[in-house]
């Protein structure tokens, strides 16, 4: 395949990649998909509450964060895979920390709606 030079059309065609991977990632891989509802799911939250547009800014933030390193992770488990699909020492090494990194952003989500919707929870 030429390689496409042009900025616009080089952007585009890097934008289409990019919806392409989003759209696997979120019909293939479960993990995601349990995540991608529970933004859904957050995001319906801050309409019903009416959060501020600062806790709008965290909860986006926090929701791209996490589907952000999930699908990172995914990434690497696929390539781990592909490289080494029987069990490794190293491989599985690889993709604990990769987990892990998924944890952090999960863990600091969590905090981040914590903040934003236990005080809303506690007024009602």
């Amino acid at each position: 395949m030429k390689k496409d030079h042009t900025f616009v059309t080089g952007r585009l065609k890097s934008l289409k990649f990019a919806l392409v991977g989003a759209y696997k990632l979120i019909t293939t891989e479960h993990s995601i998909m349990v995540q991608f509802s529970l933004g859904i799911l957050v995001t319906i939250a801050g309409f019903y509450f009416k959060i501020s547009h600062t806790d709008w800014l965290f909860q986006t933030f926090a929701i791209g964060l996490v589907l952000s390193i999930e699908g990172l992770n995914t990434a690497v488990e696929k390539i781990a895979d592909f490289i080494h699909p029987e069990y490794h020492e190293r491989i599985g090494f690889i993709k604990d920390i990769a987990a892990g990194a998924v944890f952090f952003a999960a863990i600091t989500a969590f905090i981040i709606g914590a903040i934003i919707y236990i005080p809303i929870i506690q007024a009602l």
